[in-house]
C-alpha cells in the first residue's frame, strides 16, 4: 500500500497478483482439508476402519527387509517381525543385505539359527535390486516390504491381511508413525505423520493413493507377476510401483489400524534431504506417468490427487517467496520510518487497545486451517490408536513446518530442472 500525491491510498502494482496467489494457495489447502474431513465420516470410510482381522484361513506371507548399512536398527526391525501375532509356519522373513560395509550382517548373527529368518547377501546395487532379489526368494501368497529402520507392533500384519479380501487389491499400506519422538523436530514430524494417516486412509477409500511406503506395505504376489518388480524410479521406487499398479488397474488399499514406526530424520539438514528426494521423485515419476494426470479413467487419483499435489508444490514455493518479500519490504519500511522517530518516543511504553487489532480474512482463514489441522491430527491418532503428546507436536508443526518445507520444495524443483541426481544418504 502507498500514498498518492492527493493523499488517496493506492495499491502496489504487484499486490493484486500476490493476493490472488496467496488466496488460491489457501483455498486449495482449505478445500482439501474440508474434503478429507467430510469423506472421513462417509459410510465407505467408516466400513474400512471397522474391518476386523479374519479368524479363518490366513495366507502365507514373506517379509523382505532390504538392508544397507543399518547395523543400528536392523536387528530391532527383525525382532519386531518375529513378535508379530501371526502363525510362525505361515510367516518367513528374508533379509537382503545390499553389500553393507558397516557390520549389518554381524548384527543379524543372533538370528542365524532361526528357521523363520533367511539372510541373503549381494553386491551393492540399490534398494530396488535388494527388494527384487527378496521377491525372487519368496514362495508365499503375500510379500511384504519393511525398511531396515522401521518396527512393527504385534497386530500389524493381521490388520493388513484383513484388507486383501478383494482380489483387485494389489497392495495394502500401513499407518506410519515416528518411532520414539523426542526432539522438537521429531515431534513436528509426528504431527505431520498423524495427519498423513488420515489422508492415506481417505485417499485409499477413493482409490487415490500414489505411494506404497517402504515401511511395511504388503503386496499380492500375483501383482508382481502381472506388472513386474521394483525399478530404480528416481530413488522413489515405492511411488513408482504404486503409480504402475494404478495404471494397470490394481487397487492400493490402506489398513489404518495397522501401525508401523519409522525412524525420522533428527536434523533439519537430514529432513530437507529426505523430503527433497521424495518431492523430486514425485516430479520425475509424475512426468513418467503424466498420462494419469487429469485422466477421468483414473477417477479421484487422476482428476484431483495428482494435479492438486503438483499445484501445491508450485503454490508452496510461490507463497513462501511472496511472504518473504513482503516481510523484507515491511522491515525496510520500518527501518526508514524509525530513522525519523526520536529514540525516546520509540522506547516509551504504550497501552494496546485490542479493539483496534486487525482482523483480516487471512487471519480468520488461518485460524480455520489451524483448527482443521488439529482435528486431523487428533483423528489420525485416534484411528491408529497412537498416544503421542499432541500439543507439543502440533505447536512445533504450526511454528516451524511452513518455514522448513519451502527449503526442500525449492531444492527439489531446482534439482529436477538442472538434472541433478543426489545420493540417497
Amino acid at each position: 500500500m502507498r500514498f498518492c500525491a492527493n493523499g488517496v491510498h493506492s495499491r502496489e502494482p504487484m499486490e493484486p497478483i500476490s493476493e490472488t496467489l496467496i488466496y488460491s494457495f489457501i483455498f486449495l489447502t482449505l478445500f482439501f482439508e474440508v474434503f478429507v474431513l467430510l469423506t472421513f465420516f462417509d459410510r465407505s470410510a467408516q466400513a474400512r476402519r471397522n474391518i476386523v482381522p479374519s479368524q479363518k484361513r490366513l495366507p502365507t506371507v514373506s517379509i523382505v527387509v532390504p538392508c544397507y548399512n543399518e547395523k543400528e536398527t536392523i536387528a530391532g526391525s527383525v525382532r519386531s517381525l518375529l513378535k508379530l501375532d501371526y502363525p510362525k509356519r505361515l510367516l518367513s522373513i528374508i533379509v537382503v543385505d545390499d553389500g553393507s560395509t558397516d557390520g549389518s550382517v554381524v548384527a543379524l548373527e543372533e538370528y542365524a539359527r532361526n528357521r523363520q529368518v533367511s539372510v541373503v547377501r549381494k553386491e551393492n546395487g540399490g534398494k530396488h535390486t535388494a527388494l527384487n532379489l527378496g521377491i525372487e526368494h519368496a514362495t508365499t501368497e503375500l510379500i511384504g516390504c519393511l525398511d531396515a529402520d522401521s518396527f512393527t507392533p504385534p497386530d500389524a500384519l493381521k490388520e493388513i491381511v484383513a484388507h486383501f479380501d478383494d482380489v483387485k487389491v494389489g497392495a495394502v499400506t500401513a499407518s506410519l508413525s515416528v518411532h520414539s519422538p523426542k526432539s522438537w523436530l521429531e515431534r513436528m514430524q509426528q504431527a505431520e505423520y498423524l495427519m498423513g494417516i488420515v489422508f492415506r486412509h481417505i485417499l485409499a477409500t477413493l482409490n487415490g493413493l500414489y505411494v506404497a511406503p517402504g515401511p511395511f506395505t504388503i503386496y499380492r504376489k500375483s501383482m508382481f507377476k502381472d506388472i513386474g518388480g521394483f525399478k530404480p524410479a528416481h530413488d522413489t521406487e515405492d511411488m513408482e510401483i504404486a503409480l504402475r499398479m494404478q495404471r494397470r488397474g490394481w487397487r492400493l488399499e490402506n489398513a489404518p489400524r495397522a501401525r508401523v514406526y519409522t525412524t525420522a530424520p533428527k536434523t533439519i539438514r537430514g529432513l530437507v534431504k529426505q523430503r527433497a528426494r521424495w518431492t523430486t521423485g514425485f516430479i520425475r515419476n509424475g512426468f513418467d506417468y503424466r498420462d494419469l494426470f487429469v485422466n477421468p479413467a483414473h477417477g479421484v487419483l487422476g482428476l484431483m490427487v495428482l494435479p492438486l499435489s503438483a499445484l501445491m508444490i508450485a503454490f508452496g514455493i510461490v507463497a513462501f517467496g511472496i511472504v518473504l518479500l513482503n516481510a523484507l519490504k515491511t522491515l525496510g519500511d520500518f527501518i526508514v520510518r524509525a530513522a525519523g522517530v526520536p529514540i525516546a518516543y520509540t522506547l516509551t511504553s504504550r497501552d494496546i487497545d485490542l479493539f483496534f487489532a486487525p482482523a483480516s480474512a487471512l487471519v480468520v482463514i488461518g485460524l480455520i486451517l489451524f483448527f482443521l489441522m488439529v482435528a486431523t491430527v487428533y483423528l489420525g491418532a485416534r484411528i491408529s490408536r497412537t498416544k503421542p503428546n499432541l500439543g507439543i507436536g502440533v505447536l512445533w508443526y504450526t511454528l516451524c513446518y511452513g518455514l522448513i518445507a519451502p527449503l526442500w520444495l525449492i531444492q527439489a524443483v531446482l534439482d529436477t530442472a538442472l538434472g541433478i541426481r543426489r545420493s540417497w544418504r
